[in-house]
């Protein structure tokens, strides 16, 4: 259950840093609602997940999942470069987690 706690903690910390664009400085009250909620949700569930996993396990997939998650949305949604070295290392970063759950396991 703690990996599931993981998975969505990292989801939301993918909201809440695509929020803060959408926040504008935190000047828009729904973006900036949005982003303190998902913040809130991200760390209550990583709270969750080290209680029984490794803390530099679970900070290394959290922030992973975040930076992939927010890499994506970055391209989709703000127009951002994606070039075949960025989804190289992006792709590392997806490696590396897998590499982290398996070795936890």
């Amino acid at each position: 259950m703690e990996w599931i706690y993981l998975l969505i903690a990292g989801i939301f910390e993918t909201g809440w840093a695509v929020g803060l664009k959408y926040s504008d400085g935190l000047t828009k009250f729904y973006p900036t609602m949005f982003t303190v909620i998902t913040l809130i949700l991200s760390m209550y569930l990583l709270e969750r997940a080290l209680r029984t996993l490794p803390v530099g396990t679970a900070y290394a997939v959290w922030t992973g999942i975040g930076i992939i998650g927010t890499t994506l949305l970055g391209i989709v949604l703000f127009n951002e470069s994606m070039n075949l070295s960025r989804i190289f290392f992006i792709g590392l970063i997806a490696v590396g987690i897998g590499g982290l759950k398996l070795v936890s396991a």
